[in-house]
């Protein structure tokens, strides 16, 4: 019996729609929601008492390139938050170029102390890559590309912001009147990571009133290792909170590390032999220029107020 014209259009009907919710879905992740940039709030109790509050703002995944004009726009108002100390968790250059954007985003912020860890795209230019690989596993080492010009990130962070740099060291700083020990490794998705530098470097400085511990990516090792060193927050950035989620759902869809993918985005707890200390993974405020794309998961810098006890 042939088909009827009635049925073929009825059997056709959910792929057109299927179709449509396909491409609505590209133009808002694309076209849309990756310019959605927003601020997170939380509060931690975890200071002293009789301390007065201390505003950190973390930053993450800028991955900066010179015409993300609305981007670089947005960061330099998040002064405006009036933060007592920046932590930046790496991954600022998303082109051979983004230093540009990278000062004008961060300079407004010249006179809050800040602390910096480097992400693989402080070093290196993004690659083209298979997004589905990331359901593998993690990236893994890619093939060496053209490097950026760290040292120039490095002297704009340092000498013109006045940052310090934690890669695989630890310091001491005094805000609020309060004595701060932060240590931070490289990043550890590329095994550029030397935690076992921290530890002679803790036993010099003063005893402290908040230790952080900050890297970029968050693997289980560098967590457990970081309470171990007595870390009393953990901040993190890399995972981009999956980049990509289905929507209202508390779980990445990836985390290109090993973290637990409901722990890919925001504020959890970690714990360590005993030791439970919050996390904040950033999801970022960038992606790769070869996967412009955010769904269900905005751009987002983090403002903690850290509260005492």
């Amino acid at each position: 019996m042939p088909v009827t014209r009635p049925l073929v259009t009825a059997a056709l009907a959910p792929l057109g729609v299927a179709g449509a919710a396909a491409v609505g879905a590209a133009v808002w992740g694309v076209g849309i929601e990756r310019h959605l940039f927003t601020v997170r709030y939380h509060a931690l109790r975890v200071l002293p008492k009789g301390a007065e509050p201390l505003r950190v703002l973390h930053v993450s995944d800028a991955h900066m390139a010179p015409w993300q004009h609305r981007k670089q726009e947005w960061m330099a108002r998040l002064s405006e938050l009036s933060p007592d100390l920046v932590v930046n968790t790496g991954d600022n250059l998303g082109h051979r170029d983004g230093l540009t954007g990278i000062r004008t985003a961060f300079s407004p912020l010249r006179d809050v102390p800040g602390l910096v860890v480097h992400g693989s795209n402080d070093y290196q230019e993004p690659a083209p890559r298979n997004p589905l690989r990331y359901f593998l596993g993690p990236s893994g080492n890619l093939p060496a590309h053209k490097h950026l010009d760290v040292d120039a990130l490095d002297r704009f962070f340092t000498d013109d912001l006045g940052w310090r740099i934690l890669d695989d060291t630890a310091v001491s700083l005094e805000i609020k009147g309060l004595r701060v020990t932060a240590f931070g490794v490289n990043d550890g998705h590329r095994n550029w990571d030397h935690p076992e530098l921290i530890p002679p470097i803790l036993d010099t400085l003063d005893a402290a009133d908040l230790t952080l511990g900050v890297m970029h990516a968050p693997y289980r090792r560098t967590l457990d290792t970081f309470i171990g060193l007595g870390a009393d927050v953990l901040l993190a950035g890399h995972t981009h909170g999956g980049q990509v989620r289905v929507p209202f759902s508390r779980k990445a869809l990836v985390s290109n590390c090993d973290i637990p993918l409901d722990q890919a985005r925001g504020l959890s707890d970690w714990t360590h032999e005993g030791r439970t200390v919050p996390l904040n993974v950033s999801a970022g405020l960038g992606h790769s220029i070869y996967a412009p794309v955010r769904f269900g998961c905005r751009p987002e810098a983090t403002l903690l107020t850290l509260l005492p006890r």
